[in-house]
This record gives C-alpha cells, sequence and structure tokens, in this order.
C-alpha cells in the first residue's frame, strides 16, 4: 500500500544515509530529508508534515512540542532505542501519536565496544598518536596484557551485551562474567553469570556496559563507590547510555589512577558536544573537557555506535513501518 499523500520530514539524515531514505521508502511517503537535528530554530520546517521522524539528540520537549503541533504534525517518530530526548508525557497529552525502533544491529554497537577496548587495552591510540608525529620509539607504557588472559566484565545481557560476549569469546576469552536483572538462556550459556552488579565488578580488569538506562533505576550507577569497587588499573567501556556514568567520578578515577582507561561513544548532556566542533579549551562542561585531555587514556567516540550502513537500513525500515502500521490499523507494535 502506498502512502504518497502523507508527508515525513526526517531529521538527523547524515548525507551518507540520504540515500537509504529514498531506497527504503516503499510506502512512497513524501521525504524532507534535513541533515541537522531537531532545534529551536528549525523546528518551523515540520509546516506542511503529518509526520516527523527524529534521531537522537533531537529535543522533542517544550516549545519544539508545542510549535510542531500548532504546525498539524500528528505522528512522532523516532529511528532509536533510546527515547530520552523526547517528553512523552507532554507529546501525549498534545495528542501525538509515537512509537519508536525498538532495536537495530546489535553487532554495530558490540564492534564498536569492542573496537574500542581493544585500543585501551593494547594503547592503541598512545601509539598511533605517537607515530603520527614521527615517534617510532617502543615506550614502556605500551607494554599491555593480551584480553584473552583477561577477566571481562559485562553489565546487561541483552542482544548486544550477547554480541559483545561472542566477539570476546572469538578473541580466545575464557573469563568472561555477566549480569542483568532478566538473564535468558543465551546469556547462561555464553557468559558466567554472577549473583549481582558488586560481584561482577570484583573482577573485572574490563568492564563493558550495555544495559538500558532507566533514570530511576541506574542513573549515575557509575559512581566513585561503583569504580572504587573495580581492580585498581581496570578498563571500562560505556555503549550503553552517558546518564548511566557520572562523567566527573569517571575523571576522578583516571586521575588517581585507579582507572587506567576509559572509553565511552555516549556522554550525559552530549547534545551539548556532540555535532559541533570547537577546541577543547572552549568546552564549556569542567568534566567533559577534563576527559577529553586525559586523551589516550580517555578514549570518545561521538555517538557513532549505530552509525553502520546495516544499523541505518533497520532503523529507517521499521520507522516507515511504524508509520505505516499507523495509518492503516490505527496502531503500532512499537507504539510508545
Amino acid at each position: 500500500m502506498q502512502h504518497t499523500e502523507i508527508k515525513m520530514i526526517c531529521y538527523g539524515a547524515r548525507e551518507n544515509e540520504q540515500p537509504f531514505f529514498h531506497q527504503l521508502n516503499r510506502y512512497g511517503f513524501q521525504l524532507t530529508l534535513v541533515k541537522e537535528l531537531l532545534t529551536a530554530d528549525n523546528v518551523e520546517l515540520v509546516a506542511g508534515h503529518q509526520a516527523v521522524l527524529l534521531r537522537g539528540n533531537c529535543p522533542a520537549k517544550g516549545d519544539n512540542l508545542t510549535k510542531m503541533q500548532a504546525l498539524g504534525v500528528k505522528y512522532l517518530l523516532t529511528r532509536t532505542v533510546g527515547i530520552d530526548h523526547i517528553d512523552i508525557p507532554a507529546a501525549k497529552a498534545l495528542g501525538f501519536t509515537l512509537a519508536r525502533v525498538p532495536g537495530y544491529s546489535p553487532n554495530a554497537i558490540a564492534e564498536l565496544a569492542v573496537t574500542l577496548a581493544m585500543m585501551l587495552v593494547r594503547n592503541v591510540a598512545s601509539t598511533v598518536s605517537a607515530t603520527s608525529t614521527g615517534d617510532f620509539r617502543v615506550n614502556p607504557s605500551y607494554f599491555s596484557k593480551e584480553i584473552r588472559h583477561m577477566q571481562v566484565g559485562i553489565l546487561g545481557l541483552g542482544k548486544i551485551g550477547l554480541t559483545t560476549a561472542s566477539i570476546l569469546r572469538g578473541f580466545g576469552v575464557s573469563q568472561l562474567y555477566g549480569w542483568d536483572p532478566y538473564p535468558s538462556a543465551q546469556a547462561q550459556s555464553r557468559v558466567e553469570l554472577l549473583a549481582n552488579n558488586e560481584a561482577v565488578l570484583a573482577k573485572a580488569e574490563l568492564l563493558f556496559l550495555h544495559m538500558p538506562y532507566i533514570k530511576e533505576q541506574n542513573h549515575h550507577l557509575v559512581n566513585a563507590d561503583f569504580l572504587a569497587k573495580l581492580p585498581k588499573g581496570a578498563l571500562l567501556v560505556n555503549a550503553a547510555r552517558g546518564e548511566i556514568v557520572d562523567t566527573q567520578a569517571v575523571v576522578d578515577a583516571l586521575q588517581r589512577g585507579h582507572l587506567s582507561g576509559f572509553a565511552t561513544d555516549v556522554l550525559e548532556d552530549e547534545a551539548t558536544l556532540f555535532n559541533k566542533a570547537f577546541s577543547p579549551d572552549a568546552i564549556s562542561n569542567p568534566a567533559f573537557r577534563a576527559l577529553v585531555e586525559l586523551y589516550p587514556r580517555a578514549l570518545i567516540t561521538p555517538h557513532v555506535g549505530s552509525n553502520t550502513e546495516e544499523a541505518c537500513r533497520n532503523m529507517i525500515e521499521q520507522s516507515f513501518e511504524n508509520l505505516h502500521e499507523f495509518l492503516t490499523t490505527g496502531e503500532s507494535k512499537n507504539s510508545l
């Protein structure tokens, strides 16, 4: 079924993603693709569109919501699993029909997480930074363990956490520990499940965070007390949500040497930093600035875990399917 009368505006549609929007548009929506994220300055572009498709860090809150409603938007969709960029109660009160994407290629996130971990384990950022300036000496700090001989922990054993576990098994990691409040049968077969996250922390020389963010349960889960339970010299990788981590606590642990390294694809309030370019001394958040200055012991990627062809296809296809379901049945299995 075609919906050629429906106009959809898609924010945060990067140039390399735009061909996929057109290739996957089997329902014939009239698409407006905007490279920039939704802001107060470009929200007026929704005029004449019945549907809006967001990505992460597009703030569908406050005045943006009221303006979208006034301009005739009925369907508010996000091509993300996370929904903290949408004020859902306010959106529902204004009459929007809402949906998200429940998942996309877990390999996209897991591959990046393991890549960042290997950069920390083998000191890749340090060595490449040195050789890029002509320094080819082998610094004593480059000496490393092999990941297969490390004790590795994973908190959060959904699809992404389990994919990370599978990749690590491929590296030969045998001491692989995990915790999840609702472990699946797959989780029990791929990792050694421990009683709680504290038990994982006590063992983990390398720890991966892969749990969802639930404000009431794990906001700033990674704080000073949490980090103190890790072995001295541990490495931490966050490919989950920035709000799980107290950035200043991580900075303090790195500066004290309790953490040897930290890698993250997400930050709390990351919209103030990501998708922007400026010199490090112009970063207003002191914890973010300190983290940047701790490179190469601290590695930051700008929320690019899902920035792969497969994940892009998954997100767009499901978003189009969500809107099609709303238009044809009035409901979607992924409604909010």
